[in-house]
């Protein structure tokens, strides 16, 4: 795939069709707004290979978990991204022939997605019958940030020779399935169609969840810029409802067809009322047009890019590989609700299934604690403590008792429902990315109303699992945590994993210096949740203070590295440089036992603990494990490139980071682990502007203040990224010889840059001289 798009600043175009790669390209070019998506599906019929998918954002099926052998304890579904109602069809005939891009001959076919300005575009020509006629059709989409129930379609053809009949058809259709679906069953049932020659509805509901999904779809016709008022021909069917348009077109003329879809859900609204509402807001989406629409869309895209957007001068890849990733995340998650979360896939593919995974604790909060409002990123850590009660009953499950709290590796709505048992069971150290995302919210926002309001409860509970999931080695007289699976995927069912041992240690550590902050705080408000927790004082803290004194932590003296588990060093260590490329990657042509025993690490493990624990450490410290375990890391995790890029940056090896920030920044675009058809890598891309912000610009929270240590990469003439602090926006300019720091607020800004500490007011500029970093 890295020929198949042109590299250009803001758009991602595909020339030429290639159809033994649609999939991968539908993936590359869906559209979303956070409240629904749309993979890059044709709008006509196309019998060729493709994954269709619609999406409605907190909606989903819990399909019966496939195993072979049924655990105790084990999830009885794994949770659906569903493939929702088609709302984008147009079928085209054209003197009796079906526009089929699968079976046609085209010429001149481009795609191009505007990340400025949020919309899909696409055109080609057709000729439909041999010696006849062309006809060029252009259509261009985009899903309303301005109106995120809104799905508005241009689709334009012209004449270029062709004469004759041309039938266009709009439609609905709800008879759709999952390609990933267990048991081969559909998701949907019709529920209520109607159609008349202005409008068409359709009302279809999940099996078992009972979500109601309605779609509105109203159209408009032009003929040579004028309004068209022929009536068309009605098709209402269970589950499908269509309009029929035929009109004649002849050289030098042009039809176009504007289709406008209003898409709502019980979600927000009652069962009872969603007809109404959808014919409602599709009647207003006529009234005020394409260009009305569209304008406001694009406008609320300005804001977005004015407050994330990062300019890099001098290396086209890395600019167009950041804002690709940009687009996606905030094309997904809008932070309007906090019962929505981020799914890895995001509104681009089935796969990974459930909504939420540890990555958005970890990547993706990140990301909109730099670049969004507070309440966005207030939004997902409120999904967690929604999610509260339902972890303590997972951990239940598992044994647990008396407020243990062990949160889902993948959920919809706070069950677990992952299926691997290598991974339900044992990848704990999810807890950990909780308990770190509100540290993170905290030192980011100062936002102690969240933490005494729900917080310290999850702490607790997060607290509460790992003192019963420790136990304690008389041989070592230490505590350990055995039986788990750490970052590294790689290796299955260890003991003391490095990183699971340490963010269980911190976690402890953490809720501890909340209780006492509240106790000196608010003594009221902390006796309310000890007493709402049936918190045991003494014993519970005493307990967690032994096991922080007297954990165990893997480590050898002879290579002076946290060793990531206990049996690691057994294995024969060997740089990952020596698989053949096409073995690689190695999760797609080697054997699992073969892979288990290896020593090849798929993402950052030890490392990702130096990541988040960096202030802990010096910087040699870093190194000498970055040196030891990077060139066993096969980067096959999404998640992967970026920490270590971000690492690499800290200690010093700016090539390195580079390289490491073209990978992830790059991931999907240049599709390197092969399996972009499945969908995009939407969590991972927060890593890309994290490398970027925290890894060559140094950016870092501390003491109340931003802290600031740019380098600069060798093919980069210059960096801008904006970012904020506090509701405190500014910009921050790098160039090869200096750094620009521009306060675009009216309060005054805390900094820090190259360890000398800046108070810059309001609509400041701050200019200093850069420095190598070391």
């Amino acid at each position: 795939m890295k020929s198949l798009f042109k590299v250009t600043d803001w758009h991602i175009i595909e020339e030429g069709f290639h159809p033994d790669l649609n999939r991968e390209a539908e993936s590359i070019f869906s559209l979303g707004n956070g409240y629904m998506g749309q993979r890059a599906n044709f709008e006509e019929q196309y019998s060729g290979d493709s994954l269709q998918g619609s999406y409605a954002a907190g909606i989903y099926y819990p399909d019966k978990t496939r195993v072979g052998w049924w655990k105790n304890g084990y999830p009885e579904y794994f949770a659906k991204v569903l493939n929702a109602p088609n709302w984008i069809g147009i079928d085209v005939v054209a003197d009796g022939v079906a526009v089929d891009l699968a079976v046609m001959k085209i010429k001149n076919f481009e795609r191009i997605l505007n990340m400025q300005e949020g919309y899909l575009e696409r055109g080609f020509t057709i000729t439909p019958r041999p010696g006849g006629g062309s006809i060029k059709i252009n259509s261009r989409r985009f899903l309303s940030l301005a109106e995120p129930d809104l799905g508005v379609i241009k689709y334009n053809i012209e004449s270029t020779g062709f004469r004759g009949l041309i039938e266009l058809i709009p439609y609905l259709n709800g008879d759709v399935r999952n390609e990933d679906t267990n048991y081969g069953e559909k998701f949907w049932k019709d529920i209520y169609h109607y159609a008349d020659e202005d409008t068409g509805i359709i009302t279809s509901c999940t099996l078992k969840t009972g979500y109601h999904l309605t779609l509105c779809m109203t159209n408009s016709i032009e003929k040579n810029g004028k309004k068209y008022t022929g009536n068309p021909g009605v098709t209402n069917k269970q589950g499908f409802v269509g309009h029929r348009y035929k009109i004649d077109l002849n050289p030098g003329e042009q039809i176009t067809l504007y289709k406008y879809v209003s898409v709502q859900s019980t979600l927000n609204n009652p069962a009872t009322d969603l007809v109404n509402i959808a014919f409602e807001r599709a009647g207003y989406a006529l009234k005020q047009g394409f260009r009305r629409l569209f304008d406001s869309h694009k406008a609320e895209w300005g804001k977005i890019w004015s407050k994330s957007d990062v300019m890099i001068e001098g290396d086209v890849a890395s600019q167009q590989g950041i804002r690709f990733n940009i687009f996606h995340l905030n094309q997904t998650y809008t932070g309007k609700d906090d019962r929505l979360n981020v799914g890895p896939k995001g509104f681009t593919g089935e796969k990974y299934g459930g909504s939420t995974y540890w990555d958005t604790e970890a990547f993706v909060l990140p990301f909109f604690l730099k670049t969004a409002p507070g309440n966005v990123s207030r939004n997902l850590v409120l999904y967690r403590y929604r999610h509260l009660q339902k972890s303590i009953e997972n951990a239940a499950r598992l044994g647990f008792k008396k407020g243990a709290a062990l949160y889902p590796m993948v959920t919809m709505n706070g069950e677990e429902c992952h299926n691997e048992w290598e991974i339900t069971f044992e990848e704990i150290h999810r807890n950990g990315a909780i308990a770190f995302a509100i540290y993170n919210y905290i030192r980011h926002t100062e936002d102690f109303d969240y933490m005494a309001g729900y917080g310290l409860e999850v702490l607790i509970g997060l607290s509460r699992f790992w003192s019963q999931r420790i136990s304690f080695s008389k041989r070592l007289d230490k505590y350990v945590i055995l039986g788990v699976t750490g970052p590294n995927e790689y290796e299955n069912n260890v003991n003391n994993n490095w990183y699971t041992n340490k963010i269980a240690t911190w976690t402890l550590s953490f809720t501890i210096e909340n209780i006492l902050k509240l106790e000196r705080s608010d003594q009221e408000q902390l006796s309310k949740i000890l007493d709402k927790t049936k918190f045991k004082y003494n014993a519970e803290i005493g307990r967690w203070n032994d096991i922080i004194k007297n954990m165990y932590f893997p480590f050898d003296e002879k290579l002076n590295v946290f060793i990531q588990q206990d049996g690691f060093l057994d294995k024969e260590l060997k740089p990952a440089a020596g698989i053949p490329a096409k073995e690689r990657p190695i999760n797609q042509h080697w054997s699992w036992d073969r892979i288990l025993r290896s020593c090849f690490i798929k993402q950052a493990d030890v490392l990702q603990g130096l990541y988040f624990f960096e202030d802990q450490y010096d910087t040699e410290t870093i190194r000498r494990n970055f040196d030891f375990y990077e060139p066993m890391t096969v980067h096959e995790s999404s998640l992967s490139a970026c920490v270590h890029s971000i690492i690499a940056s800290r200690i010093g090896y700016i090539d390195k980071a580079y390289e490491l920030y073209l990978r992830t920044s790059r991931l999907d675009l240049d599709d390197y682990n092969r399996e972009v058809a499945e969908g995009l890598h939407i969590t991972s891309m927060s890593g890309s502007w994290l490398a970027i912000v925290e890894g060559f610009g140094g950016m870092r929270i501390r003491e109340n203040r931003v802290f600031l240590d740019p380098a600069i990469p060798d093919t980069w003439s210059t960096f801008t990224f904006h970012a904020r602090f506090r509701e405190i926006s500014f910009e921050v300019k790098v160039t090869r010889k200096d750094v620009e720091i521009t306060n675009l607020s009216r309060q005054t800004l805390p900094l820090k840059i190259f360890g000398s500490a800046y108070d810059l007011k309001g609509s400041g500029i701050v200019n200093v001289a850069i420095n190598k970093r070391k």
